[in-house]
């Protein structure tokens, strides 16, 4: 530890300067980028390299300074990074230490923290257009990427850099972006290091990209009318080559009649390829998980592929012992094989095609894909029995590493795989096909790309596509081996997807983008039938995220979530959305009678704070979406939202509904008919929901009229209030569900437009984007939003579901995101458990009669302490860690945004909403 060194060096047009004070630190045209010399815990600025440690740079510039570095080579998340790289900061008073509302450093105004009291009180969230917004870059990423996880639950990587700035973006942070690019803060202070500079970036090999059209139209050829291939000689389809054939089509063209011949040609040839001993008995693991991929690659159906339900075949034959158990199953090598996957891609690829189907893996299946990784990090093609020798490869070491990376929970094992990888890249950029040749082989060198793509190795893959370039001959196909001269599609197929940059993992044949919905949608009238049965299998394991949700080192004491694991500090509003997917479940309904309890009886946290410091009411304070959230979850529980906690939530939302916009300084009121202190849609959603339930229609008025008249004419609702012109997948789903619930019919019309719009929005694998990428959140609330009318979109909520299943972890819980930072969040797992259901929010209740309490877990820790009990002293944390999503803001929101961190602590993504259910006009408003 100790104090960077001053540096001095030219960046661009902008200055890189030393150390100074700050009467010395003037803002000009240029940027001006201070090293930032920090308390004595952060690391010199150059002991962070391409490899080691990360940066954070944090922008001063709004207040007269420059851009400030700093350095920690062993950060934990990106709120450790900050602090230990020099810097100071402080929380709000509402929402504690995680939300950054200031930061300072010592080389900037002796450490003054930024923005001081006079411009900011840091009481609540920060407004959207004057907040620290959070931004990250990847080692060789050369523009800036808003971060989809809050700082306290990021882990940055080697090599990368966060940026602070203060001002103002929307939602997904398209505007208020860094004004410096990610190089010219990274380590080193310049450009990012050379592809010879260390072992991530590859090889040094002049630069290549592979001609995919010309490979494409030569893989066309080899087809005979269009639809397969035969090997020379023969007359019989080769199924397994034609397979490889739709997979480059797939990559280089996306959907097209060509695609459509091959793959109807497959489904033709399903039962004579995938059923070689009769569908009665266990398909060819290999052939079923191929077609399976092929029906999810072109968005078909795996289930019913050729008349035939791949995954459930694959599922129900899974080997439950080796030979060595005494009764040997033909076809198994080892416990936890697809029986006759004899190869360990054979595996690899049927716990594929189950994931990418949304169906979770049978218990030893991923587990023996690990088993067969060798002490140096190779997995081996075969399925030997634990015990026998290993000899790995680089092209089964690619696709097993990207599988176990999709699958989760296998860390270490991808680790070593990607270790290995980079070290058995050649110099040429190529990958040998065994462990010590020294040739490049074209097959081992495409599926290595792919996985080092997909691992983050961007130089080392384009290293491998640069050499693959150059074996590409004149007709555009591609041999097995360097400097081979006769084209082969077993070689060609992997690499027509290195070189489109897409691997099996991700490959979707993408249709053409969908038109604009109607302007006039279609008129539609009375009560909308609930959502539609489906098979077993479709969508996650609600009962397991449940346990996931109620698991003691994350539901602390079993009351609520930790917002600050340190202090004790609750996140009232992540403990409701938890509460939320308990109700519209039904598998916990003790668990959640505990929480209720808990937030009703005036149960304290770690701080001694209660559910009143978290709405507000009866202070100076009251946030309208906060009261509307507490208010709901009464009525969700059939409780008193008139007397929740002593306190009249209904009468508090009354009396926070703004007659006017509010002056400077004071920003209560963003407008006239919205809540007091509610920045988003997503929040002034929940106060309307919270008062419509309660009978009080005539007091919503103004905020109906207010939420109606957000609505673009594409039928979206933007993310913020005031408006910033954005178009959310979140607050879409909130608001249609919201005025769905108004009496009467006024509002059929813009209900019936935002869902269409919704359903514009899915995503080729069934997600939806969000402000965290392809989002866990997001798809929940489409669900919810599309169950509105569950049988116009039926098959829409269908890939949403199954979207969700393949998001979903070992322990039960959810991924934030596909992209991005793997590991179960709490709050994207309340929101998939919860949406999963497609119950209304409007509608949803859960009966807690007959209900008992959970006792407070024996610890040696002090007991949670309601009033009237007998016990003294407050919360204090006892369990560990409250999850990865356990604080939603600024340095530790959930979504990244300070905005949208505002809607996640005041009304959380998590809430369980939707199923429509319109009312007709005659039906007076009551359900």
């Amino acid at each position: 530890m100790g104090t960077a060194q001053q540096q001095d060096r030219r960046v661009g047009k902008k200055r890189l300067l030393p150390l100074i004070t700050a009467a010395a630190v003037t803002f000009a045209a240029s940027v001006a980028f201070v090293t930032g010399a920090g308390p004595a815990v952060a690391d010199p600025v150059e002991e962070c390299t391409a490899t080691k440690g990360a940066i954070v740079a944090v922008d001063f510039t709004p207040f007269g300074g420059g851009v400030v570095r700093g350095c920690d080579t062993t950060p934990a998340t990106g709120f450790e990074l900050l602090r230990d790289g020099g810097f100071t900061t402080e929380g709000t008073q509402h929402d504690g230490d995680g939300f950054i509302c200031r930061i300072g450093n010592a080389s900037f105004n002796s450490g003054t923290r930024y923005p001081t009291p006079a411009a900011e009180d840091c009481v609540l969230t920060p407004q959207a257009t004057a907040y620290w917004s959070y931004w990250i870059a990847s080692p060789g990423q050369k523009t800036w990427s808003y971060s989809p996880l809050g700082a306290m639950s990021r882990t940055p990587g080697a090599g990368d850099v966060d940026a602070w700035v203060f001002g103002g973006t929307d939602i997904g942070g398209s505007t208020g972006r860094p004004t410096f690019t990610p190089d010219e803060v990274r380590a080193g202070g310049g450009a990012t290091p050379g592809p010879t500079e260390g072992p991530t970036d590859g090889p040094g090999v002049p630069a290549g990209e592979i001609d995919v059209p010309a490979a494409a139209r030569w893989v066309s050829g080899q087809l005979r009318d269009g639809t397969h291939v035969v090997d020379e000689g023969a007359e019989a389809p080769n199924d397994f080559l034609t397979t490889e054939a739709a997979y480059a089509l797939a990559a280089a063209g996306g959907k097209g009649p060509a695609l459509d011949k091959v793959t109807a040609h497959l489904a033709g040839r399903t039962a004579a390829y995938a059923y070689p001993n009769g569908t009665d008995a266990a398909p060819d693991a290999p052939a079923a998980a191929r077609l399976a991929l092929i029906a999810e690659i072109t968005e078909g159906d795996p289930r019913d592929f050729g008349g035939h339900d791949l995954l459930g075949d694959l599922t129900e034959h899974v080997c439950p012992a080796g030979p060595d158990a005494g009764s040997p199953t033909p076809g198994c090598t080892a416990k936890g094989d697809f029986n006759g996957a004899t190869y360990a891609d054979g595996q690899a690829l049927a716990v594929l095609a189950l994931l990418r189907g949304g169906v979770r893996p049978p218990a030893g299946t991923v587990d023996r894909l690990a088993q067969l990784v060798c002490q140096d990090g190779s997995v081996t093609s075969i399925l030997i029995r634990p015990g026998e020798n290993c000899d790995g490869d680089p092209m089964t070491t690619g696709l097993v590493a990207m599988v176990l990376k999709e699958a989760g929970g296998q860390d270490a094992v991808v680790a070593g795989a990607r270790t290995y990888l980079k070290k058995a890249q050649l110099d040429s950029g190529a990958f040998p096909p065994a462990n010590g040749a020294t040739t490049g082989s074209v097959a081992p060198t495409a599926y290595a790309a792919q996985a080092l793509r997909a691992l983050g190795d961007g130089g080392a893959a384009d290293a491998a596509v640069a050499w693959l370039s150059r074996e590409q001959l004149d007709g555009g196909g591609f041999g097995f081996g360097e400097g081979a001269t006769d084209p082969a599609l077993y070689a060609t197929g992997p690499a027509v997807l290195a070189g489109a940059g897409v691997d099996l993992v991700t490959l979707v044949a993408k249709a053409p983008e969908p038109t604009d919905p109607p302007t006039t949608p279609p008129a539609t009238g009375g009560p909308t039938p609930r959502p539609t049965t489906r098979p077993p299998g479709i969508g996650p394991d609600l009962k397991k995220g449940i346990a996931y949700l109620t698991r003691p080192s994350h539901l602390h004491q079993g009351r609520y979530y930790q917002g600050d694991e340190k202090t004790g500090r609750a996140d009232f509003g992540l403990t409701i959305d938890g509460a939320f997917a308990l109700a519209a479940t039904g598998h916990d309904d003790n668990a959640l009678r505990t929480i209720v309890d808990f937030l009703e009886q005036g149960g304290k946290d770690g701080e001694g704070r209660t559910l009143d410091d978290w709405t507000g009411l009866g202070g100076s304070h009251a946030l309208g979406g906060s009261m509307g959230k507490a208010a709901v979850l009464a009525q969700v529980v059939e409780r008193d939202p008139r007397d929740f906690g002593g306190r009249d939530l209904i009468a508090g939302l009354a009396d926070a509904v703004c007659a006017k916009p509010s002056t400077a300084p004071d920003r209560s009121c963003p407008a006239a008919g919205a809540y007091t202190y509610a920045p988003s849609v997503f929040a002034h959603s929940l106060g309307i929901l919270a008062q419509v339930r309660a009978g009080e229609e005539k007091a919503a008025e103004a905020p109906i009229a207010y939420l109606a008249g957000l609505q673009h004419a594409s039928g979206a609702w933007p993310s913020l209030i005031p408006a910033t012109g954005d178009s959310e997948v979140d607050s879409t789903a909130m608001a249609a569900m919201t005025l769905d619930l108004v009496p009467g019919d006024a509002h059929a019309a813009a209900v019936d437009k935002a869902l269409a719009w919704l359903a514009s929005r899915q995503l080729a694998d069934g997600g939806f984007p969000g402000a965290s990428g392809n989002s866990v959140n997001s798809a929940g609330l489409a669900v919810q939003g599309l169950s509105l009318d569950a049988e116009k979109y039926d098959a829409q909520i269908t890939r949403a579901l199954r979207f969700l299943a393949s998001q979903q972890n070992e322990d039960g819980g959810f991924n934030v995101a596909k992209e991005g930072q793997r590991g179960s969040d709490i709050r994207a797992s309340a929101q998939a458990v919860g949406g999963s259901t497609g119950i209304s929010f409007g509608t949803l209740t859960r009966d807690l009669e007959g209900t008992t309490p959970n006792p407070v877990p024996t610890s040696s820790a002090p007991v949670i302490v309601t009033p009237g009990d007998s016990a003294g002293g407050g919360v204090v944390h006892a369990d560990g860690p409250g999850g990865g999503g356990a604080l939603a803001s600024t340095g530790a929101q959930a979504l990244g945004l300070a905005a949208a961190a505002a809607v996640l602590v005041l009304v959380g993504r998590g809430t369980v909403v939707a199923a429509r259910n319109r009312r007709a006009a005659a039906a007076g408003g009551q359900r």
